[in-house]
């Protein structure tokens, strides 16, 4: 089987990162995999495996025909069966099939919030659905809105999964007391919403206890406010922001509490690290996250509109260190068990053998 992921950036967000984990676990698995970045590099450039081919096509506008002639190449040189689209990349997957129409697309869907928009909101993505093979989606309320709103009727969930690099050496290190600290890993930007995250921390004034935000900054309204809010409340002794990182595995191991605070999510990569290095873990019940975290079994869930819901939960965790041994626990083997790599490959493969046939 030979497939290629399309993706428009390597920059440290959700799909990006899906993007890489699939075209890094099917070269190990399939006979060519291959990985192609339209617009940016960034960050998960580092990222990607050696037996995974790799193409860049610094396409510079939104119909670029130099891109996808250099795309369509590709494609057929490496005789490619299907292509498959994340996220905004899609429409130039769909360029590439009017030019090339014996390709296969799927598109995969992972902007949670899309369940809250109006199909005249995304009438380019539905006019591009009639050229859709197949459209993956992260949670099953995304499932039914592709099922509604687009053309295509072959829609499948298809859940995240992650597995961290044990040969990756770990240089950050986190301030604060060992068993003490709070991470959130999200990069800084809308839905994350960190703001609501600082005011029930800082309104706790639990002592000693620190948070720790990891992800990317891109300075904007939004790290303003959230750096604004840190020192209008005194805050910077206790709460440190580190941008983007790739030792996740090192970090999550100095954390003492895993937190998530978006007010939408498809299936946020960052709950299963933390059920993998695990990590007790507070959530916001949005997406799919009540799928990996089950609410006072493997975890807390709150409405992420609710802040002293948020607050409450949060100083639950922190008081109850046997709570979160257990929880930590329950966590860890149910991300094992449902969202390892070798479960969710296997799921892969099988879709992209029916849509190839198809």
């Amino acid at each position: 089987m030979r497939i290629v992921q399309i993706i428009d950036s390597l920059e440290a967000g959700g799909a990006e990162r899906m993007a890489v984990n699939y075209a890094n676990a099917l070269a190990q698995e399939i006979s060519f995999s291959g990985l192609v970045v339209t617009r940016n590099e960034g960050a998960l450039l580092n990222e990607i495996n050696s037996k995974c081919s790799y193409l860049f096509l610094n396409k510079k506008q939104t119909i670029d025909v130099q891109a996808v002639f250099e795309l369509r190449q590709y494609i057929v040189t490496h005789k490619v069966a299907i292509v498959h689209a994340h996220g905004t990349s899609f429409f130039i997957a769909v360029l590439l099939k009017i030019s090339y129409p014996k390709i296969k697309v799927i598109w995969h869907e992972h902007y949670g919030a899309r369940v809250n928009q109006t199909a005249s909101a995304n009438a380019v993505l539905i006019l591009c659905s009639l050229f859709f093979n197949a459209i993956f989606v992260v949670n099953k309320q995304l499932l039914t809105w592709v099922k509604q709103k687009t053309f295509c009727k072959n829609a499948y969930y298809i859940p995240n999964f992650t597995a961290f690099d044990i040969q990756k050496k770990g240089t950050t290190i986190l301030q604060g007391n060992d068993g003490q600290r709070i991470v959130c890993v999200a990069n800084l930007k809308h839905p994350k919403n960190h703001l609501a995250l600082l005011r029930a921390f800082k309104d706790l004034n639990v002592p000693n206890w620190t948070l720790h935000l990891i992800g990317e900054e891109y300075d904007d309204d939004y790290s303003k406010a959230i750096r604004d809010y840190i020192k209008l409340e005194n805050l910077e002794e206790f709460v440190f922001l580190y941008g983007a990182k790739r030792d996740i595995e090192n970090i999550l191991s100095q954390a003492t509490i895993g937190v998530l605070s978006s007010t939408a999510e498809g299936f946020p990569v960052c709950l299963l690290e933390y059920g993998l290095a695990g990590l007790p873990t507070l959530s916001t019940n949005v997406g799919s996250c009540s799928e990996v975290v089950a609410d006072n079994l493997s975890g807390l869930l709150f409405d992420p509109n609710n802040e002293d819901e948020l607050k409450n939960q949060l100083y639950k965790i922190i008081s109850d260190k046997p709570l979160r041994d257990r929880f930590g626990l329950y966590l860890q083997q149910s991300v094992l068990r449902k969202y390892s790599k070798s479960i969710i490959l296997k799921q892969l493969i099988a879709k992209y053998e029916e849509i190839k046939n198809d």
